[in-house]
């Protein structure tokens, strides 16, 4: 667990990815966890301070849009909710699905950009 922690530390540091992208993959494929467990695991480990050291070390270099965040935050606090609660509703396969369907098609418009 402290690996997978490291590495989606790491890479939301470099990229602003971890919870969705990093762990709970990471969860699902290695720790053998549910996938809608691995997605309560990871929005649990998230909570903050977490992404707060990150984001003080952008704040530090200028790369901080602190209004933009906030008005995130709050889309998140609504979404992530409302998410949560149609995704307990569904079955994991659709979900699996549906995610690599998502990667995929943020892979192809980053690679064509």
């Amino acid at each position: 667990f402290i690996a997978i922690g490291l590495a989606a530390g790491v890479l939301s540091g470099f990229f602003g990815i971890g919870g969705g992208l990093i762990i709970v993959p990471a969860l699902v494929y290695f720790a053998k966890l549910p996938l809608q467990t691995a997605t309560g695991t990871s929005l649990g480990a998230l909570l903050l301070p977490v992404g707060a050291l990150g984001a003080i070390q952008y704040h530090r270099a200028g790369h901080l849009d602190i209004a933009a965040a906030l008005w995130i935050a709050a889309g998140l606090a609504i979404g992530a909710g409302l998410g949560a609660r149609i995704a307990l509703t569904i079955s994991p396969d659709t979900i699996r699905r549906g995610f690599a369907v998502l990667l995929a098609v943020m892979a192809v418009r980053m690679w064509l950009k």
